[in-house]
């Protein structure tokens, strides 16, 4: 997730926003590098999205079905699920390129992107269309809604019992871990999914205002453009804020990320060592 997450950052706000805004005219503007760059940043939006999806349906089937969790929840398992989304997603965001026409012909070589004519007049281009915005992100939100739900309603069911097992109840205060874990899971799952949510929450808004509005889109001295622009930033941020969320909630995550900050002056201070020996 948080590799999909960066893939975000650089597809989606290093080369189409930065470049675009500070280095206009670059390569990166030609039209076939150009295409590329949008079906790139299309696939790794809904990679970020539905690997969001894949961890909430985990952590749902690890808390609320202690029988499956053996099966499923493993390494070999994880490992399937990501390449799967992964291949599945990139192929269904292939068709995207040839959504995209040259703006411009400059001697002889295409520049920028315009989309096509057809794209909004052809009836597969249409139905194409919806079936991405379903994917991303209106099915992802009704998944993530519901497995959280029942996922919550697990937790505080399973929490009673226990109490009332341990006397709790009664009033008795007793540290026990398995709540203390149940508690930590809780925080990390409504952190990732919760922060998807809010963040993607006015990019949907903007979707179904356009759709019962009847308008194909913003005027740029309008103030629906900045509203579709700040969506795009929340969009933005939602696909990494992951990284942050693990660093804060993960202690192994975050035992990891000091081993591979420190690994460049480990080597460097090996290498100095075994010269020392050397001489």
């Amino acid at each position: 997730m948080a590799v999909a997450d960066q893939l975000v950052i650089i597809t989606e706000v290093i080369l189409k926003r930065i470049t675009s805004y500070y280095f206009p005219g670059s390569f990166l503007q030609i039209t076939v590098v150009c295409s590329i760059i949008k079906v790139l940043r299309r696939s790794s939006i809904d990679n970020s999205v539905w690997l969001t999806v894949a961890f909430s349906f985990d952590r749902f089937i690890a808390i609320c079905y202690q029988k499956l969790k053996a099966k499923y929840c493993t390494n070999k398992n994880a490992a399937m699920v990501i390449a799967a989304i992964c291949s599945l997603l990139c192929l269904k965001n292939v068709p995207f390129y040839f959504t995209y026409k040259p703006k411009e012909i400059i001697n002889n070589v295409q520049w920028f992107c315009d989309i096509k004519s057809s794209f909004y007049t052809d009836a597969a281009w249409f139905v194409f269309d919806w079936l991405d915005t379903i994917l991303t992100p209106l099915l992802p939100f009704a998944i993530i809604m519901l497995l959280n739900a029942l996922t919550v309603r697990h937790i505080l069911v399973a929490n009673q019992i226990r109490k009332g097992l341990r006397g709790q109840s009664k009033g008795c205060n007793h540290n026990d871990p398995e709540m203390e874990s149940r508690k930590k899971s809780i925080i990390l799952l409504f952190a990732v999914s919760g922060s998807f949510i809010l963040l993607w929450l006015l990019y949907v808004l903007q979707f179904f205002y356009y759709i019962i509005a009847k308008t194909s889109g913003p005027k740029d001295n309008d103030s629906l453009y900045v509203f579709e622009q700040v969506g795009y930033i929340f969009r933005s941020l939602s696909c990494c804020t992951n990284t942050f969320i693990y660093g804060v909630t993960q202690t192994k995550f975050r035992e990891q990320f000091k081993n591979v900050m420190k690994r460049p002056f480990t080597l460097l201070f090996e290498v100095m060592n075994n010269k020392i020996r050397l001489k």
